[in-house]
């Protein structure tokens, strides 16, 4: 059996627009590498950080946390030491923290032999996600381990529903060089939101899902529409509506916040179009003072890869 296994944990977009807390996907061509090595020694430990200035300290790293609980129950005779090449901005709302948290116990389970299936895995990776976040959640866990779309059923008990990728749907990102606190987006948000909002919303969400699994583009389009959320959140983002608008206008399918932002997403039916969007981003905040990277990615199905 391997002692070391080196592996591609991806970033992912969650929320979805409609599918707050609930829906999210795998990206395929921006993640984090990470090695994990079986020990003699037992324990778990981190002993490489590149990218980004994250502590050592397992109590305190994301990583070190989800893996800590999960070795914790398995109790195995050995240890693990932990390398984070870091390529995912903490904050950039595309699940950097949550491609540490699920790498760290995938990577593990792998030199293990397999014992855990995926639904146990993200259990413990929200243990991790919740040091950074202060809740307990899956969204952007779930797509990264079991790759493709997912939609979180429920996180207590965790029920993770696997759901169709179209093959021809692809992803375009912008990141704005700003930094908004998953907090700070959390405490914006309305308590209590109008009947009728919820209906739109959650009818939006049965009609994405039913999108999926007929490849049906049009309904993809039309239920990508967020009421309850992105009205509150965008004013965080700064030229949202502008940057929405010409999106929209260059062929996109829908576009949204990624999680709590300050990521925006866009879903796309060919990579053309995709292509076309993510120009059209460039163009929009070109003409702003604000630093900006852009990405496409088709749909990641597979999640985390071993390299």
């Amino acid at each position: 059996m391997k002692k070391e296994i080196k592996i591609f944990s991806p970033a992912t977009v969650a929320n979805v627009a409609c599918g707050f807390d609930v829906l999210g996907f795998c990206l395929d061509t921006i993640g984090d590498d990470m090695v994990i090595r079986k020990t003699e020694e037992k324990g778990i430990k981190i002993t490489k950080i590149e990218g980004y200035d994250l502590p050592y300290e397992v109590e305190k790293n994301v990583a070190g946390v989800s893996a800590l609980a999960m070795y914790k129950d398995l109790k195995p005779d050995c240890g693990f030491e932990i390398e984070i090449y870091k390529n995912i901005k903490p904050g950039s709302g595309i699940g950097s923290s949550s491609a540490s948290a699920a790498g760290s116990v995938y990577g593990m389970n792998e030199l293990l032999g397999k014992p855990l299936d995926n639904t146990k895995l993200t259990y413990y990776a929200m243990k991790g996600e919740a040091l950074a976040s202060q809740c307990e959640h899956a969204d952007n866990l779930a797509p990264a381990i079991f790759g493709g779309f997912t939609l979180v059923k429920s996180a207590c008990p965790l029920q993770v529903l696997e759901l169709p990728a179209p093959t021809d749907i692809f992803a375009t990102l912008i990141h704005p060089q700003i930094e908004i606190k998953t907090s700070e987006s959390r405490a914006i948000l309305p308590k209590d939101i109008p009947l009728q909002n919820a209906i739109t919303q959650w009818a939006n969400v049965g009609s994405f899902v039913h999108a999926l699994h007929t490849s049906d583009y049009s309904l993809i389009k039309d239920a990508l529409n967020d009421v309850v959320i992105e009205p509150h959140r965008k004013q965080l983002i700064p030229h949202f509506d502008d940057l929405k608008n010409a999106i929209m206008e260059a062929g996109a399918l829908g576009t949204g916040i990624s999680g709590s932002g300050p990521s925006i997403f866009a879903l796309s039916k060919g990579e053309n179009t995709a292509k076309k969007v993510e120009q059209t981003m460039r163009n929009v905040y070109s003409k702003t003072n604000i630093q900006f990277e852009t990405y496409v990615s088709k749909i990641n199905t597979q999640g985390i890869k071993t390299l």
